[in-house]
């Protein structure tokens, strides 16, 4: 791991938990290639570049490619991502597309700006990856994401899941993968500032205004009534997806 520098304490807090998730749920196997889908933010940007170190670890060989779709509110902001993968000796592939407006617009009638154009990038990475071969899908998702899925899920819907760490599409053929789903944010964003991550900001007009943001801070201000309320929350959604997919 020489060739990556001293770790600090949050970068090696990335590696491990995301290592201790790709163990005990057996998600690789030697050959295994991984598509990381990186949207420019610091989630899927840590993602990568932890996968790379753990590349580095794993005693059997394991392919990585970043694929990046851009919404299409700001055509070039992925040039970031292009010089540092080109820097990196990354394979990438990042193309535009017109999802992000296409929410925002009357074709959109039923569902809300995230989720739409979240299923059109969904699917054109599933596309992605049948065309390059690839055996596993990635994306950033962290332990956050997790409890906030899992609250919003119990609250609106009355169902107790959240997000899965490891889960079958195409017959077993691809599997959509969430290796630092063990990873709290604020581990996550040290790391991308140590890294010196190009990280961009989310340019879209639903940014920050959406059911997710407002449970977010439902849920820290419940939080801040008792520091152990965050702390058995994590621990508890966390330790549960992970047992239910370790081998």
């Amino acid at each position: 791991m020489s060739k990556f520098g001293k770790l600090t304490y949050a970068q090696k807090k990335c590696v491990a938990l995301v290592g201790l998730c790709m163990q005990r749920t057996g998600m690789l196997r030697p050959g295994d290639r991984i598509g990381v889908a990186v949207s420019g933010g610091v989630d899927s940007f840590v993602l990568l570049k932890t996968l790379l170190i753990r590349q580095a670890i794993v005693p059997f060989p394991f392919e990585i490619m970043a694929l990046h779709v851009n919404p299409g509110f700001s055509p070039n902001s992925h040039r970031a991502l292009t010089d540092w993968c080109v820097a990196e000796g990354v394979a990438l592939h990042a193309e535009l597309s017109d999802f992000g407006p296409r929410a925002h617009s009357p074709e959109n009638r039923k569902n809300s700006p995230c989720f739409y154009c979240a299923m059109l990038r969904r699917k054109r990475l599933f596309r992605l990856c049948q065309d390059y071969g690839m055996t596993h899908l990635a994306f950033g998702h962290n332990a956050d994401d997790l409890v906030v899925t899992t609250f919003m899920n119990l609250l609106q819907n009355g169902r107790s899941d959240g997000l899965s760490i490891r889960e079958d599409f195409f017959e077993g053929r691809l599997q959509v993968v969430r290796p630092a789903l063990l990873v709290e944010k604020g581990f996550i964003r040290a790391a991308a500032r140590q890294w010196g991550l190009p990280v961009w900001a989310n340019n879209c007009p639903s940014n920050g205004n959406t059911r997710r943001d407002d449970m977010l801070t439902w849920l820290q201000e419940l939080w801040a009534h008792d520091k152990a309320f965050r702390v058995n929350t994590f621990n508890g959604l966390t330790r549960k997806q992970l047992d239910l997919t370790s081998t």
